[in-house]
């Protein structure tokens, strides 16, 4: 018996890349119900198709709400009942949030206290926040919105016993072939015989599969300290090798563009700053960044303080294991998405070569 049997789960911005992993990855345990939240019912139409055909012995369990994390009335119209939320609602494009920052405030923070503020009142047992490494030393208007929402996070895990709602901040990555990511891109221009395009060659980024999202996730349930912001030692690897090794599965020799940086973009990406390393707690596969708890009595810091500082320095994608391009290669073939894809290529071109 798992620690989900009989439980709810919702799932905001449950439509996208992470919400059809934690499905897959649940639905025929013995989990009693997930709720899919999210404000496009096209896509949720598109997922109930999918689902039912593909799980059809239990797809009675996936509940759709439609609703959008900025009201926080929809929020809690689907919230009655619910045991456990791994709050995955967000705007993620760099480039859209920078042309209209107020809209990245409005769900990635805003929304986040919304889903926080019903599920404190819902008596939730256990909420999981997805932020992302852009939240660690910010330059676009989406990192800085998800460093704010963490913000909000921390602080509202200050306000209610660990013992009734446990809130936890998970931050990760680049996934591979989520939805908008880099890869899926890639496939498309390579299949329209376009060259594909990068932005600058010797940028680094972490990377990791949505099963490892998925995992981290599971950690922060299963281990995490409310008010806790949990890391994993993550991969990265350079454009050019990511780009070189995509190519040299779908088509070697195929042209790569460098186009150059957009807006908002960082050559590398930080998943724990310096600042936080200070007191982060080394869990073998994962970093831990305990809440603070100290209080708004400022005066008694002058007189006290930390006598020595953690020695682990800041984690990013410069410093972190970079992976060569047959690793990268490798850790593409271990994703269900890339081998689906190289066998529609292969019989595209078997099919073209046959005309």
């Amino acid at each position: 018996m798992s620690i989900f049997a009989g439980k709810t789960l919702m799932i905001t911005g449950g439509t996208g890349s992470f919400g059809n992993a934690v499905l897959n990855r649940f639905l025929d345990t013995d989990i009693a119900q997930i709720r899919v939240f999210s404000r496009d019912e096209k896509k949720q139409d598109d997922m109930r198709h999918e689902f039912q055909a593909r799980y059809p012995e239990s797809f009675g369990k996936i509940q759709f709400f439609i609703g959008d994390v900025r009201d926080i009335a929809s929020v809690k119209n689907a919230m009655h009942g619910v045991d456990y939320i791994f709050h995955a609602a967000a705007l993620k494009q760099v480039p859209s949030c920078e042309f209209f920052p107020m809209e990245a405030v409005r769900t990635n923070i805003i929304g986040t206290d919304n889903v926080l503020t019903a599920a404190i009142e819902a008596g939730v047992k256990t909420v999981i926040c997805l932020s992302t490494d852009k939240a660690a030393y910010p330059v676009n208007a989406m990192g800085t919105s998800k460093a704010m929402m963490e913000k909000v996070i921390v602080a509202k895990s200050r306000t209610v016993s660990p013992d009734k709602t446990k809130i936890c901040c998970t931050r990760y990555g680049n996934v591979m072939c989520s939805r908008g990511s880099v890869i899926p891109l890639w496939i498309d221009q390579i299949r329209a015989g376009n060259p594909i395009t990068i932005t600058e060659p010797s940028m680094t980024r972490f990377i990791m599969s949505l099963e490892e999202a998925v995992d981290l996730v599971l950690f922060a349930f299963e281990k995490g300290i409310s008010g806790d912001v949990l890391v994993q030692k993550a991969p990265a690897c350079t454009i050019e090798t990511l780009a070189k090794a995509v190519t040299g599965l779908f088509a070697p020799g195929h042209e790569i563009k460098v186009i150059g940086i957009r807006h908002g973009e960082k050559m590398y990406e930080t998943l724990l700053t310096n600042e936080e390393c200070a007191h982060a707690v080394d869990l073998g596969q994962f970093y831990r960044v305990p809440c603070d708890n100290r209080s708004l009595n400022y005066d008694k810091y002058f007189r006290e303080g930390d006598v020595q500082r953690n020695t682990l320095s800041e984690f990013n994608s410069n410093n972190t294991d970079l992976l060569n391009v047959e690793q990268v290669r490798k850790k593409l073939l271990e994703l269900a998405y890339i081998r689906e894809e190289l066998e529609a290529f292969r019989e595209g071109r078997k099919g073209c070569q046959g005309l």
